[in-house]
């Protein structure tokens, strides 16, 4: 084979290179098109509708005057089956559209609400935890507070069988938004130890939550005892350290107060109470206590909120007989005490 035939051959092996590649490169360039195509027409779940979608449909709501048809739909969608991720994004948006698209929401019936309760039996936390979210928004409508109430005992079964934060903070958000009824009273009896016991966990939110839930329940005679006998830690007081966050050692002292009130009254006082050694009411009141020293490092708290507040506890622990008119008054003198001799 002669030189310039040799040259003709690699020419032509270079051409059906150059096509093979290119048809290779069509081919990909293709399959790309068609997958990208194809994401493009694939629609998105009904239940993940961005804030963003939501708000503008607000938007056009409050312009035109005519309902968008979004949370019915949701609703509608929420009845049929979906896997526990869709159910979960469903409710997510539901909530959205509550607080959002408040006319429509206020359209919503009881048989609606009985739909996103019946959401609490998932076997899903996460599903639980949007359906209580859901519910909360829907309390701020008079109308479905009754409804919602008729839920309470299943959210404190939640609450005192499943260890799980976000669904802490879900439903004690949802328990604060509501009156508690009085049949429920027993339920909470059983759960107290369940609720003081995420007081003393580590998520600060669910702690906020709780004290404020127990602050409530303090001022109920019948359910005082039974707070005031639950055990704690033996770190219990650290609640009360000044470097804790202002908004937790607020609720931590308005709890305190309540407490402290709620023993003095003629009513629990007609009763000779006894505690277990590890009791609350040990830790706080008991002789050994050291919840006066936590107390006296808050008065001069950087926050004067908590300043005030640990001053009402004082009050209360030293006078508890006292009028109103001796604790506003120490009240009202100690933060500017403090800040004089800054």
């Amino acid at each position: 084979m002669g030189k310039q035939q040799v040259q003709q051959y690699l020419g032509q092996l270079d051409i059906r290179k150059s096509i093979v590649g290119l048809a290779t490169g069509a081919t990909a360039v293709y399959l790309l098109y068609k997958a990208v195509r194809a994401g493009m027409k694939c629609q998105l779940p009904l239940s993940t509708a961005s804030p963003t979608c939501i708000a503008r449909l607000a938007i056009e709501r409050e312009r035109h005057g005519r309902d968008s048809g979004e949370l019915r739909r949701l609703l509608n969608s929420l009845e049929r089956k979906q896997d526990e991720y869709s159910r979960s994004m469903i409710l997510h948006s539901i909530t959205r559209c509550v607080y959002l698209l408040e006319a429509e929401a206020s359209a919503c019936t009881a048989e609606d609400i009985m739909l996103v309760g019946s959401m609490l039996d998932d076997k899903d936390n996460s599903v639980k935890t949007q359906a209580l979210n859901t519910l909360k928004a829907f309390s701020g409508f008079r109308k479905f507070r009754l409804k919602i109430q008729e839920h309470s005992i299943k959210v404190l079964e939640l609450l005192s069988t499943i260890w799980d934060s976000e669904l802490h903070m879900a439903g004690l958000r949802l328990l604060n938004s509501l009156p508690l009824p009085d049949f429920a009273h027993p339920q909470l009896r059983r759960v107290m130890p369940a609720l003081i016991e995420i007081l003393q966990s580590d998520y600060i939110l669910a702690q906020v939550q709780a004290l404020r839930l127990l602050s409530s329940l303090a001022q109920k005679n019948d359910l005082l005892y039974d707070i005031l006998n639950c055990q704690v830690h033996s770190n219990f007081l650290n609640l009360f350290r000044a470097t804790q966050p202002g908004s937790l050692l607020f609720e931590a002292l308005v709890f305190a107060e309540r407490l402290s009130e709620g023993r003095h009254t003629p009513h629990y006082r007609a009763v000779q109470w006894h505690y277990n050694e590890r009791s609350l009411h040990e830790a706080l009141f008991g002789d050994g206590s050291r919840l006066a020293d936590r107390l006296l490092a808050l008065v001069i708290h950087p926050e004067e909120e908590v300043q005030i507040q640990a001053c009402k506890v004082i009050v209360s622990l030293q006078c508890p007989q006292g009028s109103a008119a001796q604790l506003s008054s120490c009240c009202k003198i100690s933060p500017s005490y403090f800040n004089d001799g800054e």
